[in-house]
């Protein structure tokens, strides 16, 4: 079953373009991963999405998928007190619908 992951970052002032970057460049041949977007959704505010085969492709991707974070993790800001720099969540897709002709 299709399965999607959501992260939202928000860079720090000035990085907006040292994360566009790596965000690009980063290697992403994650098994069952169909494709994946950076949307900009602010001011130095972002949210990615993935789109994967299963819900099981993402969590075996997970360590990798950290592990390119941790190469951009010092342009981010933290998402809020006490947390982390981004807020990620996924799961199966419920519902999914294309447009009708």
């Amino acid at each position: 079953m299709t399965a999607y992951n959501v992260v939202r970052f928000r860079t720090k002032p000035g990085s907006e373009d040292e994360f566009e970057e790596w965000f690009r460049k980063l290697r992403r041949d994650f098994e069952g991963l169909r494709k994946m977007a950076l949307i900009k959704t602010g001011e130095r505010s972002y949210c990615s999405i993935g789109e994967w085969e299963s819900f099981d492709h993402i969590v075996a991707a997970r360590p990798k998928m950290i592990s390119n974070l941790d190469k951009f993790r010092h342009s981010l800001e933290a998402q809020g007190e006490g947390s982390d720099v981004t807020d990620a969540v996924s799961g199966e897709a419920i519902y999914e619908s294309a447009p009708t002709k």
